[in-house]
Protein backbone atom coordinates (compact mmCIF):
# COMPACT_ATOMS: atom_id res chain seq x y z
CA UNK A 1 0.00 0.00 0.00
CA UNK A 2 1.36 3.36 -1.07
CA UNK A 3 1.29 6.20 1.65
CA UNK A 4 -0.41 8.22 -1.13
CA UNK A 5 -3.27 5.45 -1.46
CA UNK A 6 -3.18 5.01 2.09
CA UNK A 7 -3.47 8.83 3.01
CA UNK A 8 -6.36 9.62 0.40
CA UNK A 9 -8.21 6.40 1.52
CA UNK A 10 -7.93 6.30 5.20
CA UNK A 11 -7.86 9.59 6.12
CA UNK A 12 -10.91 10.86 3.60
CA UNK A 13 -8.24 13.25 2.49
CA UNK A 14 -11.04 14.22 0.06
CA UNK A 15 -13.67 15.42 2.71
CA UNK A 16 -10.60 16.28 5.50
CA UNK A 17 -8.27 18.49 3.27
CA UNK A 18 -10.23 20.18 0.11
CA UNK A 19 -12.00 23.61 0.58
CA UNK A 20 -14.90 23.52 2.53
CA UNK A 21 -17.88 23.99 0.75
CA UNK A 22 -20.56 26.55 1.79
CA UNK A 23 -23.08 24.27 3.14
CA UNK A 24 -26.86 25.12 4.24
CA UNK A 25 -28.49 23.80 7.51
CA UNK A 26 -28.89 20.57 5.65
CA UNK A 27 -25.56 19.73 4.16
CA UNK A 28 -26.94 17.77 1.51
CA UNK A 29 -29.35 20.79 0.36
CA UNK A 30 -27.35 21.79 -3.16
CA UNK A 31 -27.20 17.82 -3.76
CA UNK A 32 -28.62 16.20 -6.59
CA UNK A 33 -29.66 12.71 -6.22
CA UNK A 34 -27.85 9.98 -7.79
CA UNK A 35 -29.00 7.03 -9.99
CA UNK A 36 -29.67 3.62 -7.52
CA UNK A 37 -27.04 0.97 -8.53
CA UNK A 38 -28.73 -2.15 -9.75
CA UNK A 39 -27.83 -5.12 -7.21
CA UNK A 40 -25.56 -8.13 -9.36
CA UNK A 41 -25.19 -11.48 -7.79
CA UNK A 42 -22.32 -10.76 -6.15
CA UNK A 43 -23.73 -7.75 -4.12
CA UNK A 44 -26.50 -9.48 -2.47
CA UNK A 45 -25.59 -12.57 -1.90
CA UNK A 46 -24.42 -12.67 1.79
CA UNK A 47 -25.46 -9.60 2.74
CA UNK A 48 -28.41 -9.90 4.62
CA UNK A 49 -28.94 -10.30 8.76
CA UNK A 50 -30.83 -13.52 8.32
CA UNK A 51 -27.83 -14.84 5.57
CA UNK A 52 -25.02 -14.00 8.18
CA UNK A 53 -26.63 -15.56 11.24
CA UNK A 54 -27.58 -18.73 9.09
CA UNK A 55 -24.34 -19.30 7.72
CA UNK A 56 -22.45 -18.18 10.94
CA UNK A 57 -19.73 -15.58 10.57
CA UNK A 58 -19.52 -12.10 9.06
CA UNK A 59 -17.06 -10.44 6.78
CA UNK A 60 -14.90 -6.84 7.80
CA UNK A 61 -12.90 -5.43 5.37
CA UNK A 62 -9.62 -3.64 7.21
CA UNK A 63 -6.96 -2.07 5.58
CA UNK A 64 -3.80 -4.05 5.68
CA UNK A 65 -0.36 -3.32 7.96
CA UNK A 66 -2.01 -0.82 9.42
CA UNK A 67 -1.30 -1.00 13.00
CA UNK A 68 -2.61 0.07 15.92
CA UNK A 69 -5.80 -0.55 13.49
CA UNK A 70 -5.32 -3.56 11.57
CA UNK A 71 -2.54 -5.48 10.78
CA UNK A 72 -1.55 -9.58 10.84
CA UNK A 73 0.68 -10.99 13.47
CA UNK A 74 1.79 -14.55 12.65
CA UNK A 75 -1.36 -14.84 10.04
CA UNK A 76 -3.49 -13.69 13.34
CA UNK A 77 -5.44 -10.61 12.73
CA UNK A 78 -4.41 -7.55 15.16
CA UNK A 79 -5.46 -4.37 15.87
CA UNK A 80 -8.09 -1.64 17.41
CA UNK A 81 -10.66 -2.45 14.68
CA UNK A 82 -10.07 -6.01 14.86
CA UNK A 83 -11.04 -5.99 17.70
CA UNK A 84 -13.79 -4.12 17.64
CA UNK A 85 -15.20 -5.92 14.86
CA UNK A 86 -14.76 -9.01 16.67
CA UNK A 87 -17.51 -7.08 19.63
CA UNK A 88 -19.87 -6.56 16.46
CA UNK A 89 -19.66 -10.05 15.44
CA UNK A 90 -20.21 -11.43 19.49
CA UNK A 91 -23.27 -9.15 19.86
CA UNK A 92 -24.57 -11.02 15.94
CA UNK A 93 -23.87 -14.34 17.81
CA UNK A 94 -21.30 -15.12 14.89
CA UNK A 95 -17.51 -15.78 13.79
CA UNK A 96 -15.76 -12.67 12.41
CA UNK A 97 -14.11 -13.16 9.55
CA UNK A 98 -11.27 -10.46 7.96
CA UNK A 99 -10.53 -9.15 4.01
CA UNK A 100 -7.72 -7.44 4.79
CA UNK A 101 -7.97 -4.57 1.84
CA UNK A 102 -5.40 -2.46 0.18
CA UNK A 103 -6.44 1.58 0.10
CA UNK A 104 -7.32 3.16 -3.44
CA UNK A 105 -6.45 6.65 -4.44
CA UNK A 106 -10.14 7.73 -3.08
CA UNK A 107 -12.46 6.89 -0.20
CA UNK A 108 -14.92 6.92 -2.91
CA UNK A 109 -13.12 3.52 -4.82
CA UNK A 110 -12.62 1.86 -1.27
CA UNK A 111 -15.94 1.81 -0.69
CA UNK A 112 -17.07 0.56 -4.34
CA UNK A 113 -14.58 -2.22 -4.43
CA UNK A 114 -15.54 -3.00 -0.75
CA UNK A 115 -18.82 -2.12 0.11
CA UNK A 116 -21.60 -1.70 -2.66
CA UNK A 117 -19.80 -2.89 -5.91
CA UNK A 118 -16.81 -5.11 -5.80
CA UNK A 119 -13.70 -5.24 -7.49
CA UNK A 120 -13.25 -5.21 -10.65
CA UNK A 121 -10.79 -7.55 -10.81
CA UNK A 122 -11.03 -10.76 -8.61
CA UNK A 123 -12.77 -10.33 -5.05
CA UNK A 124 -15.71 -9.28 -3.40
CA UNK A 125 -17.71 -6.99 -1.44
CA UNK A 126 -17.30 -7.53 2.98
CA UNK A 127 -20.60 -6.74 4.48
CA UNK A 128 -18.87 -3.90 6.71
CA UNK A 129 -15.85 -1.80 5.97
CA UNK A 130 -13.74 -0.18 9.35
CA UNK A 131 -12.65 2.59 9.85
CA UNK A 132 -14.55 4.97 7.61
CA UNK A 133 -14.17 8.64 8.13
CA UNK A 134 -17.71 10.55 8.89
CA UNK A 135 -19.10 13.70 7.32
CA UNK A 136 -22.19 14.31 7.16
CA UNK A 137 -21.89 16.22 3.52
CA UNK A 138 -19.74 13.63 1.88
CA UNK A 139 -22.44 10.66 3.49
CA UNK A 140 -24.97 12.70 1.34
CA UNK A 141 -22.99 11.76 -2.33
CA UNK A 142 -22.13 8.18 -1.46
CA UNK A 143 -26.17 7.00 -1.58
CA UNK A 144 -24.72 3.61 -2.33
CA UNK A 145 -23.19 3.77 0.74
CA UNK A 146 -24.74 3.95 4.60
CA UNK A 147 -22.65 4.99 7.08
CA UNK A 148 -23.00 3.84 10.97
CA UNK A 149 -21.74 2.79 14.14
CA UNK A 150 -19.73 6.02 14.99
CA UNK A 151 -17.13 4.60 17.86
CA UNK A 152 -14.09 7.17 17.95
CA UNK A 153 -12.79 10.13 16.77
CA UNK A 154 -9.09 10.70 15.19
CA UNK A 155 -6.91 13.66 15.72
CA UNK A 156 -4.16 15.22 14.30
CA UNK A 157 -1.22 15.24 16.78
CA UNK A 158 2.49 16.03 17.17
CA UNK A 159 5.35 13.76 18.54
CA UNK A 160 8.78 14.89 19.77
CA UNK A 161 12.16 14.06 21.75
CA UNK A 162 11.42 15.63 24.83
CA UNK A 163 15.25 16.33 25.31
CA UNK A 164 14.91 18.96 22.30
CA UNK A 165 11.70 20.57 23.51
CA UNK A 166 12.59 20.46 27.44
CA UNK A 167 9.98 23.53 27.76
CA UNK A 168 7.00 21.79 26.26
CA UNK A 169 6.10 20.58 22.20
CA UNK A 170 6.81 22.11 19.33
CA UNK A 171 4.26 24.03 17.11
CA UNK A 172 4.30 23.99 13.47
CA UNK A 173 5.76 27.30 12.88
CA UNK A 174 9.38 25.57 14.87
CA UNK A 175 9.38 23.31 11.67
CA UNK A 176 10.46 26.54 9.86
CA UNK A 177 13.95 25.54 11.45
CA UNK A 178 13.16 21.96 13.18
CA UNK A 179 12.87 18.51 11.50
CA UNK A 180 9.72 16.43 11.51
CA UNK A 181 9.06 13.63 9.80
CA UNK A 182 5.66 13.07 8.22
CA UNK A 183 4.17 10.17 5.99
CA UNK A 184 4.21 10.52 2.37
CA UNK A 185 1.49 12.88 0.76
CA UNK A 186 -1.02 12.66 4.33
CA UNK A 187 -2.77 15.32 5.48
CA UNK A 188 -0.21 16.10 7.69
CA UNK A 189 2.32 16.47 4.89
CA UNK A 190 -0.22 18.44 2.79
CA UNK A 191 -0.89 20.85 5.64
CA UNK A 192 2.95 21.14 7.04
CA UNK A 193 4.64 22.28 2.86
CA UNK A 194 1.49 24.30 2.24
CA UNK A 195 1.24 26.27 6.00
CA UNK A 196 2.98 30.50 5.84
CA UNK A 197 3.61 29.87 1.87
CA UNK A 198 5.62 27.06 1.97
CA UNK A 199 8.06 28.23 4.40
CA UNK A 200 8.17 24.87 6.39
CA UNK A 201 9.13 23.02 3.22
CA UNK A 202 12.50 22.19 4.07
CA UNK A 203 12.09 20.94 7.72
CA UNK A 204 9.43 17.93 6.52
CA UNK A 205 11.42 14.92 5.78
CA UNK A 206 8.74 12.20 3.80
CA UNK A 207 8.63 8.40 5.30
CA UNK A 208 6.31 5.48 3.57
CA UNK A 209 4.39 5.63 6.29
CA UNK A 210 4.16 6.60 10.14
CA UNK A 211 5.90 3.80 11.31
CA UNK A 212 8.74 4.51 9.65
CA UNK A 213 7.80 8.26 10.58
CA UNK A 214 8.19 7.37 14.20
CA UNK A 215 11.25 4.99 13.97
CA UNK A 216 13.11 8.02 12.52
CA UNK A 217 12.07 9.76 15.50
CA UNK A 218 13.12 7.10 18.23
CA UNK A 219 16.34 7.30 16.91
CA UNK A 220 16.97 10.81 16.47
CA UNK A 221 16.72 11.10 12.74
CA UNK A 222 14.21 14.05 13.29
CA UNK A 223 12.84 16.21 15.88
CA UNK A 224 9.27 15.37 15.64
CA UNK A 225 6.58 13.59 13.50
CA UNK A 226 3.26 14.90 12.90
CA UNK A 227 -0.05 12.45 12.20
CA UNK A 228 -3.08 10.81 13.75
CA UNK A 229 -2.28 10.35 17.28
CA UNK A 230 -3.13 7.10 17.55
CA UNK A 231 -0.65 6.25 15.48
CA UNK A 232 1.90 8.65 16.98
CA UNK A 233 1.02 7.10 20.81
CA UNK A 234 1.63 3.80 19.06
CA UNK A 235 5.25 4.35 17.90
CA UNK A 236 6.17 6.11 20.88
CA UNK A 237 9.73 5.36 22.80
CA UNK A 238 10.55 6.55 26.47
CA UNK A 239 11.75 9.49 25.64
CA UNK A 240 9.34 10.84 23.44
CA UNK A 241 5.62 12.81 24.21
CA UNK A 242 3.02 13.60 21.94
CA UNK A 243 0.87 16.83 22.07
CA UNK A 244 -1.98 18.70 20.05
CA UNK A 245 -1.43 22.35 20.11
CA UNK A 246 -3.75 24.73 17.91
CA UNK A 247 -2.83 24.26 14.39
CA UNK A 248 -3.70 27.71 12.55
CA UNK A 249 -5.39 26.82 9.36
CA UNK A 250 -6.06 23.41 9.13
CA UNK A 251 -9.45 22.87 8.13
CA UNK A 252 -10.35 19.92 10.30
CA UNK A 253 -7.52 18.44 12.23
CA UNK A 254 -10.19 16.32 14.01
CA UNK A 255 -12.82 13.65 12.81
CA UNK A 256 -15.41 11.41 13.33
CA UNK A 257 -14.78 7.29 12.59
CA UNK A 258 -17.57 4.62 12.18
CA UNK A 259 -18.43 1.75 9.29
CA UNK A 260 -19.66 1.48 6.17
CA UNK A 261 -21.81 -0.99 4.72
CA UNK A 262 -24.81 -1.72 1.40
CA UNK A 263 -27.18 1.16 1.24
CA UNK A 264 -29.73 -1.89 0.75
CA UNK A 265 -29.05 -3.78 4.07
CA UNK A 266 -30.44 -1.50 6.18
CA UNK A 267 -31.37 -4.13 9.21
CA UNK A 268 -27.56 -4.76 9.51
CA UNK A 269 -27.00 -1.46 9.94
CA UNK A 270 -29.29 -1.18 12.36
CA UNK A 271 -27.45 -4.34 14.25
CA UNK A 272 -23.96 -3.42 14.10
CA UNK A 273 -24.90 0.39 15.00
CA UNK A 274 -26.90 -1.13 18.08
CA UNK A 275 -23.45 -3.41 19.09
CA UNK A 276 -21.37 -0.04 18.35
CA UNK A 277 -23.39 1.71 21.03
CA UNK A 278 -23.53 -0.74 23.92
CA UNK A 279 -20.10 -1.67 23.48
CA UNK A 280 -19.18 2.81 23.76
CA UNK A 281 -21.80 2.65 26.85
CA UNK A 282 -20.11 -0.15 28.96
CA UNK A 283 -16.66 1.10 28.00
CA UNK A 284 -15.34 -2.20 25.80
CA UNK A 285 -14.38 -0.20 23.53
CA UNK A 286 -12.44 2.79 25.21
CA UNK A 287 -10.66 -0.86 27.14
CA UNK A 288 -9.58 -2.07 23.30
CA UNK A 289 -7.94 1.60 22.89
CA UNK A 290 -5.98 1.13 26.30
CA UNK A 291 -5.08 -2.45 25.62
CA UNK A 292 -3.17 -0.92 22.71
CA UNK A 293 -1.70 2.01 24.91
CA UNK A 294 -3.65 4.21 23.06
CA UNK A 295 -5.92 7.51 23.93
CA UNK A 296 -9.60 6.84 23.55
CA UNK A 297 -10.79 9.44 22.30
CA UNK A 298 -14.88 9.36 22.37
CA UNK A 299 -16.72 10.07 18.88
CA UNK A 300 -18.25 13.48 19.41
CA UNK A 301 -20.20 15.49 17.29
Amino acid sequence: MTSLLRACAVTAAAVLCAPAAVFAADPCADFTPQPKPQNAGRDVVGQDVDTIIDRGWIRFAVYADYPPYSWQQNGTPRGVDVDIARLVADAMGVEARFDFVGASETLDADLRNYIWKGPVVGGSVSNVMMRVPYDSAYACRVEQVTFTGIYASESIAIAYDVAHYPDGGPVPAYFRFDSVAVENDSIADFYLTGFAGGQLARGVHRYPDMQDAMAALSSGAVMAAMGPKAQLEYGLAPSLAVHQPPLAGFARSKWLIGVALHFGYKPLGYAVDDAIRAALEDGRIPAIYADYGLTFQPPEW
